[in-house]
């Protein structure tokens, strides 16, 4: 579908805030029933428990976990509109809500709630590309794949993230890493302006010239202040793309090279249409202990940008010319069905070569150790993924718009993001402990590191997409970061209908 700035389309920008909240908001009895409410009252659609609609979005979350926490009803909105109706009649009781983009963050209460109203965006999924100038409007239910989809021979893309079945909402809202970030910055980077509702219900702007701090602030703040109905985004031009996995072997020698590997690619690597995940491993199923690469390169012949990665000897490569859309498709068989999740990441500078094989060889040994220690756990599989975050990411975010990350250009960093899967729901406290075991163990070596100079002191925020329940993302950003963030909310919910109905990190 086409779309023209000049019809007057509104902004399109989804606040998809439950795919990022933290911790359950404590349960509070309704003085009304939302779900019944909006009913009676209204044209949108509600589905109740044991009805087809229902059971199907509720089955599409990442983690069994999430799915096993059912809401009360699962309401559909189908524009701004309605959803202004909905907070309106939340605003009238006191029970909790979630709302829900594409359900791909494994925390529980981040996109779902018990008992109460779970508000899904699948039906706000509008692709609407002016072909002239490349600005698209996004609707919050899209997932990463529908978009690349529906760009698939207009010659332009989105820079959203690197698994398809990831929700535009919550990816865009904690910033994105995307593929194409050394050439345009976080995925929030890209985007001109945010449709949004607010707590009392009103529609509302958010972009440069209007409402810029709440502009800023949805860069990477979360669901704190009100629900994105409409991303308005300006997409890239684009061709084929060359990218798959490789898979090597594991041994101590091979860890050594794929470290050096990574952190070699992050200080030196000049193309930036070059981008790459390294990940390790786990698995007593099928003995799996290796690592698996996903190479991508913005153009149909990545030539040698990959040589210091591919010198070690792949055992598979699937790696080849493809269009953009069937690249993130690809990227799908991550995402295992029947599983519990838990995630957790840690953000370092990145080491000089002379320190890199102590630091990195010191972290993916804790990781090895604590994942040794688990291989017991029914279905347990573990893995670790290295992902360059080199300067040019962030003077590329810093030259298009201000964000709550806000991080320096002054080093290259890594951000590790630790995903579990285990099949038993009994395991799930266990395996948060070993999460928390793996991340903060990381954590106090990064920070002894800084501290006796072997790490430089840098700024080292974590990265909302990749963080688990426990961690304390606003802590981690800058003071001035959670003090805007903050006199936002309390700006546009002065109530605490975010605050204190939905989960989440809370500034």
């Amino acid at each position: 579908m086409i779309f023209s700035p000049r019809t007057g389309v509104v902004a399109a920008v989804l606040l998809s805030l439950s795919s990022l909240a933290s911790s359950a908001p404590a349960t509070i009895s309704a003085s009304s029933d939302t779900c019944t409410t909006i009913a009676a009252t209204t044209t949108i659609e509600v589905a109740k428990r044991f009805e087809l609609p229902y059971t199907l979005e509720q089955s599409h979350y990442w983690s069994s976990s999430t799915v096993a926490i059912k809401p009360a009803c699962i309401i559909f909105p189908k524009s701004a509109a309605e959803v202004s109706a909905i907070i309106k009649v939340l605003g009238q009781n006191n029970e909790t809500f979630a709302i829900k983009s594409g359900g791909h963050s494994p925390n529980n209460f981040f996109a779902s709630v018990s008992g109460g109203p779970l508000i899904s965006t699948s039906k706000m999924n509008q692709v609407l590309l002016d072909p002239t100038t490349g600005i698209v409007n996004i609707g919050p239910g899209n997932r990463l794949d529908e978009v690349a989809k529906k760009l698939d021979g207009t010659g332009w893309t989105f820079s959203g993230g690197r698994v398809g079945n990831v929700g535009v909402g919550g990816l865009v809202l904690n910033g994105g890493l995307s593929y194409l970030s050394a050439q345009y910055g976080w995925a929030a980077s890209s985007v001109l302006e945010y449709e949004i509702v607010l707590a009392d219900g009103t529609i509302t702007t958010a972009s440069a010239s209007k409402n810029p701090d709440l502009f800023k602030a949805l860069k990477g703040g979360g669901n704190n202040f009100g629900v994105v109905t409409a991303y308005i985004t300006q997409a890239y031009k684009q061709g084929d793309v060359w990218g798959g996995n490789a898979v090597f072997l594991r041994s101590k020698k091979n860890d050594a090279k794929m470290l050096k590997a990574v952190r070699d690619f992050t200080e030196y690597c000049e193309d930036d249409k070059a981008a790459v995940i390294v990940t390790a491993e786990r698995a007593v199923i099928g003995a799996v202990d290796s690592w698996i690469l996903f190479l991508f390169y913005d153009g149909p012949d990545p030539k040698d940008a990959f040589k210091n990665f591919t010198d070690i000897g792949a055992v598979l490569n699937t790696a080849r010319k493809r269009s953009f859309a069937d690249m993130m498709a690809w990227s799908n068989w991550v995402v295992l069905p029947g599983v519990n999740v838990l995630g957790g990441t840690e953000t370092i500078p990145l080491p000089s070569a002379d320190n890199a094989e102590t630091v990195l060889g010191d972290i993916h040994q804790h990781w090895r150790d604590i994942t040794t220690a688990n291989l017991g756990v029914g279905g347990f599989v573990a893995s670790i993924a290295y992902q360059p975050v080199p300067k040019r990411i962030v003077q590329r975010a810093s030259e298009r718009s201000p964000d709550l990350i806000d991080m320096d250009d002054s080093v290259d960093r890594l951000i590790m993001e630790v995903n579990y899967m285990f099949l038993l729901p009994s395991d799930y406290e266990k395996m948060q402990g070993v999460m928390k075991e793996t991340y903060s163990g990381i954590r106090e070596k990064v920070v002894g590191w800084q501290e006796d100079g072997t790490l430089p002191d840098a700024y080292v925020p974590i990265l909302m997409s990749y963080g688990n329940s426990q961690q304390d993302y606003f802590a981690r950003l800058k003071p001035e970061s959670r003090a805007l963030a903050k006199s936002v909310a309390q700006r546009v919910d002065p109530q605490g209908l975010f605050r204190d109905r939905t989960g989440g990190w809370k500034p």
